[in-house]
C-alpha cells in the first residue's frame, strides 16, 4: 500500500517492542522515558521522501506506541523525538534528526555523513551545547517493517554439541570468502557464501564443530575511516541490535537463516560475536542515528553531576547503560530474537566485562549477568565473554559467573612466550595446559570455560606471530601507534617473507606446537579461520579497518603443499582431541588422584623423567617437561597420554617415567609422521617441537 494513503493511526500496544505486523496493520513501540512527543515518519520504497507524519498517540510505562490500520510490511519509517536539548543535563533531544528504531528488524539505505546527521553545529564555538536545525533524514538509513513469516528450518536441528566437545572457527563473514575465485562475484563476502557446500566441507576436514562469526549486525562506516579512505571491517561500531547487515546479503535477511541452516546440518554451530556494550553513536562530539536522539539519559551511562560527558570504559566513546532495565530488556530481546528467529546457539560478548557493570563497578552477580542465566532460552546457549574492558578494574579473567567461558588471553600470552623460549614460563605454561585451574577452578566451574587460543581476529595471525618481531600497521594510517604493543612474537631470523630454508623450517615447527597446545589443553580451542593455512595479515596486528586483501583468507595459500600440510596437521590434531578423554578433561577433580595402578590423573616430568618437584619448578632457565595425564573413559577404560615439550634450540631425549607402559606415537609436530608403536629407549623431540604419546594397551580399571 502507498504510506502516502495511510490516514489514520490508533492507540495501539506498548508491546512487544519495535514494529510488528499483525496482517490488517502494523503496531510500533518504541522506549524513550524524557521525549514529550514522538513522531512516526513514513517514506517512499526507497527511503528518499517522506511521505506522512504521525504522533505516536499513546505512551505507556514510558513506551510510546502506535497502530496503523492497513499498513503492511515493507513499510520504510523512522522516528523524530521532542524533548528537552539540554546536553549538560544528559537530553540531547532534537526532532530535526530522524532516528533509526533500536529494534529495527531491516535496514533500507546506509548513513552518508554529512554534517545534518550532528544534533549540535559543527564548527560552532559552543560544540555540541549548540543546537542544529537541519533534516538529517536525507543522510539516514530508515527501517523496514519486517515480513516475519516463520522460516522453514525443515528437519536442521541444532548440534547442541557439549562444551567439552567444542572446537571453535572463529571467522569473518566477508573475508572468508572475498577472494574465493571458485564463487560467483555476487556471493563473495556475503552470509551465503557460508553456505557453500565446498566451506563446509572444509570445516569438516578440519573437524571445528562451531563457526564464531565476528559481527554480522548492522555497523557504521566511521566517519573517521571514511575520510581516511578506509573501512569498519571487523564491524565492532553497531547501528542495529536487530538488523543483519545489509552488505553481507544480497537481497534477503533469510540468506543468513539458510546459511545457519545449512551448517547445522553439517554438526555445525554459530555462535555470533555481538557488541552490547557501546553503540557507533560515540561521545558527545558523534552523531545523533537512534539511541541518542531517543533518550540519551537512559541509553547510556553519563557522567554524574556533568551528564554532558559520556562514561567511557569502552574506548570507544560511549557505554550502554545496562542498569536501566528497558536497556538491558533491549540486549536480552536482541539476544532472544537471534537465537530464536535465527537459530544461532550461543554469543560471544565483546568487553563482556562492560556488561557486569552496575554503579559501583563489574560486579558478577549484575543484572545482566543475572537476567540471562535465569532465561529458559539464553542460559541453554553457549555464552562466551572477553572478560575485559578499560574501566576502572576492568580485568576480570576468571571472575564471571559459572554458565559462561572466557577468552582466555593469559593462555595466549604465556603459549606465545614459551614457545618463542622466554625464560621462566614452564609454570605458568603447565597451568594453562591443564585448563588454568588456578583461574577458572571455583564456583564449580569446569576446564571449558577457558577459551584457549593463540590468535584471534584482534592481533597477530599465526603466520605473522612466528614472522614478525613488531607489528606493521602503516596502512592503517596512525602512524604505527594502534594495535598491541606486545605480541610476544619473534621472527627467527629475517622480518617478514624470507627465503632462507632454515628460518622457514623453524617458523613452521613453532607454528605446528603453537596450534597442538590450544587444541590439546584441557579447555575450549578456539582457531582463528586461515592459521590452519598460514594466513597472513602481512604483519598488521590490528586490521580492523582493512577490508580488503591484507584482512581477506588468501585461499590461494589453502591450496599451496604447505597449505594443504598445515589444514591436514590442523585435522589431526583435532582427531587426536576427540580420541582421547585425557587431553579434554570434563572436570577439574583432584590432579593426584590414581586413576590406575601409578597413573595419577595429572603428572609432570623432567626429561630424565623424574617427578618435578618445587626447585624444579622454579628454575627459571629449565623449559623442557612431560606432561602425563589420565582420565576415565565412557567404556570405563582408562585413557592415558604424555605430551613432550621442548621449546629450546636443540634436540632433547626424554626417558619416559615409570611405571612404564606401553606406548605409540600419536604425533611429532616436527616430523608429521603418520602413528607408531614407540620402541623402547629414550624419545627424541626435536627442537622447537612436542611429542604426543597415548597408551596402546589397557591399563586396567581404576582403583
Amino acid at each position: 500500500m502507498d504510506p502516502s494513503q495511510l490516514t489514520r493511526i490508533t492507540g495501539g500496544q506498548p508491546h512487544p517492542m519495535g514494529a510488528t505486523s499483525d496482517g490488517l496493520g502494523v503496531n510500533f513501540a518504541v522506549f524513550s522515558a524524557n521525549a514529550t512527543r514522538i513522531e512516526l515518519c513514513l517514506f517512499d520504497a526507497k527511503g528518499r521522501k517522506e511521505l506522512r507524519r504521525f504522533d505516536l498517540p499513546e505512551c505507556t510505562d514510558e513506551i510510546w506506541h502506535g497502530y496503523l490500520p492497513d499498513a503492511q510490511p515493507g513499510l520504510v519509517y523512522g522516528y523524530r523525538a521532542h524533548g528537552p536539548y539540554d546536553p549538560q543535563n544528559g537530553h540531547r533531544f532534537n526532532p530535526h534528526k530522524l532516528l533509526l528504531d533500536p529494534y529495527a528488524r531491516q535496514l533500507n539505505g546506509q548513513v552518508h555523513w554529512s554534517n545534518a546527521l550532528f544534533g549540535y553545529r559543527m564548527n560552532h564555538s559552543r560544540l555540541d551545547l549548540s543546537f542544529d536545525r537541519r533534516d538529517s533524514a536525507p543522510a539516514m538509513p530508515k527501517a523496514i517493517v519486517a515480513d516475519e513469516t516463520p522460516f522453514n528450518w525443515g528437519n536442521s536441528k541444532p548440534p547442541a554439541t557439549s562444551w567439552n566437545d567444542t572446537t571453535i572457527y572463529e571467522v569473518h563473514v566477508r573475508g572468508v570468502s572475498m577472494q574465493r575465485e571458485d564463487l560467483r562475484q555476487p556471493l563473495r563476502g556475503t552470509c551465503a557464501a557460508l553456505a557453500d557446500p565446498r566451506f563446509i566441507e572444509h570445516l569438516q576436514r578440519l573437524g571445528v564443530t562451531a563457526v564464531e562469526l565476528l559481527p554480522v549486525y548492522a555497523f557504521l562506516q566511521d566517519h573517521f575511516l571514511t575520510e581516511r579512505g578506509l573501512r569498519n571491517y571487523w564491524g565492532y561500531s553497531t547501528l542495529s541490535y536487530f538488523a543483519p547487515e545489509p552488505a553481507y546479503l544480497m537481497q534477503h535477511p533469510n540468506e543468513l537463516r539458510q546459511a545457519i541452516r545449512r551448517l547445522h546440518a553439517a554438526g555445525i554451530e554459530v555462535i555470533l560475536d555481538v557488541v552490547y556494550n557501546h553503540t557507533c553513536e560515540g561521545n558527545e562530539m558523534g552523531p545523533t542515528l537512534s539511541w541518542r536522539g531517543l533518550d540519551n539519559a537512559s541509553y547510556y551511562r553519563l557522567i554524574p553531576g556533568d551528564e554532558r560527558y559520556y562514561i567511557n570504559d569502552t574506548g570507544c566513546g560511549n557505554t550502554v547503560n545496562m542498569s536501566h532495565p528497558r536497556v538491558l530488556q533491549m540486549v536480552t530481546d536482541s539476544l532472544r530474537y537471534w537465537a530464536a528467529s535465527y537459530g544461532v546457539d550461543g554469543f560471544r560478548f565483546d568487553l563482556g566485562v562492560t556488561l557486569g557493570r552496575e554503579g559501583n563497578g563489574y560486579d558478577p552477580g549484575a543484572g545482566f549477568f543475572d537476567v540471562i542465566l535465569q532465561d529458559p532460552v539464553l542460559s541453554r546457549l553457549k555464552l562466551i565473554s572477553e572478560p575485559w574492558d578499560i574501566g576502572p578494574d576492568g580485568y576480570q579473567l576468571g571472575n564471571h559467573p559459572p554458565g559462561f567461558s572466557e577468552w582466555n588471553d593469559k593462555f595466549r600470552d604465556t603459549t606465545r612466550r614459551y614457545w618463542r623460549g622466554d625464560e621462566g614460563m614452564r609454570g605458568d605454561m603447565a597451568a594453562r595446559l591443564c585448563g588454568s585451574r588456578d583461574i577458572f577452578d571455583r564456583r564449580h566451574r569446569r576446564p571449558w570455560s577457558s577459551v584457549n587460543y593463540v590468535a584471534s581476529h584482534d592481533g597477530f595471525t599465526l603466520a605473522d606471530i612466528v614472522s614478525y618481531d613488531g607489528s606493521h600497521n602503516e596502512a592503517n594510517g596512525e602512524g604505527g601507534n594502534d594495535g598491541h604493543s606486545e605480541n610476544y612474537s619473534h621472527n627467527w631470523g629475517e622480518e617478514g617473507p624470507t627465503q632462507d630454508a632454515q628460518v622457514l623450517e623453524t617458523r613452521g615447527r613453532v607454528q605446528r606446537a603453537l596450534l597442538a597446545s590450544a587444541l590439546l589443553s584441557d579447555g575450549t580451542p578456539m582457531l582463528l579461520a586461515g592459521d590452519e593455512f598460514g594466513n597472513s595479515q602481512d604483519g598488521n596486528n590490528n586490521a580492523y579497518c582493512q577490508d580488503n586483501p591484507l584482512s581477506w583468507l588468501d585461499w590461494t595459500q589453502a591450496q599451496s603443499d604447505q597449505g594443504r600440510a598445515l589444514s591436514r596437521y590442523v585435522g589431526r590434531l583435532i582427531a587426536l582431541r576427540r580420541a582421547h578423554a585425557s587431553v579434554r578433561s570434563a572436570r577439574y577433580g583432584d590432579a593426584g588422584k590414581e586413576l590406575a595402578p601409578g597413573i595419577a590423573a595429572i603428572a609432570w616430568f623432567d626429561a630424565a623423567g623424574a617427578h618435578l618437584d618445587a626447585p624444579a619448578w622454579e628454575s627459571a632457565q629449565e623449559r623442557v617437561m612431560g606432561l602425563r595425564r589420565a582420565a576415565q573413559r565412557p567404556d570405563g577404560e582408562v585413557d592415558v597420554t604424555l605430551l613432550l615439550m621442548n621449546p629450546t634450540h636443540e634436540p632433547v631425549a626424554f626417558d619416559l617415567p615409570e611405571p612404564a607402559l606401553s606406548w605409540s606415537v600419536e604425533l611429532d609436530s616436527a616430523t608429521l609422521a603418520p602413528a607408531a608403536p614407540l620402541q623402547e629407549g629414550p624419545i627424541e623431540v626435536a627442537a622447537h617441537s612436542l611429542v604426543l604419546l597415548a597408551r596402546s594397551e589397557p591399563t586396567g580399571d581404576a582403583p
